[in-house]
């Protein structure tokens, strides 16, 4: 058996970027949350997918609307980060965003947003595997992005050359 704190030091070692995922139900109601595990699963079709808590009401929200946007955060964004792994009614109060071509929320200033329509959800283990089907997205700035490596959220030096 692999020990969960042993489990979670060794794959700190590998960096991920983070993102916002967010949804907006019929109702008006917001629901988002923050993302470390979004990946690009196919380009034909085009396919994203990212792994929430079986436990995030967040998620919980986002699955009813049965769409979402995710937002890809700038290395200068980790107040946005801090701001949607909070616990809060309304995560977006006072936030400037618009919607996206599908009326979903997307962040002023992200480096990229991608639409998507949920394609499929799978159980895997004690989180879940959400895939997307992308209708649109765009790139909005060349910058860096905000990366989670060693338990810690960084911002790289500038690999581009």
């Amino acid at each position: 058996m692999i020990d969960s704190r042993k489990f979670r030091d060794v794959l700190s070692a590998y960096p991920t970027g983070v993102c916002v995922v967010a949804a907006q139900g019929s109702d008006g109601r917001k629901h988002a949350m923050v993302v470390g595990s979004f990946s690009s699963i196919s380009l034909d079709p085009p396919l994203v997918g990212f792994c929430p808590a079986k436990t995030s009401s967040s998620w919980q929200g986002i699955a009813e609307v049965g769409r979402f946007c995710v937002s890809v955060l700038g290395h200068e964004q980790l107040e946005y980060c801090k701001r949607f792994a909070a616990s809060s009614p309304d995560k977006f109060a006072g936030l400037s965003h618009r919607s996206s071509p599908g009326g979903q929320p997307i962040l002023d200033g992200v480096l990229a947003w991608i639409d998507c329509v949920t394609e499929v959800v799978h159980e895997v283990g004690d989180h879940l595997l959400v895939v997307g089907r992308v209708e649109q997205l765009e790139k909005e700035r060349d910058t860096l992005p905000l990366l989670f490596f060693g338990g810690k959220y960084h911002k790289i030096e500038d690999v581009r050359g």
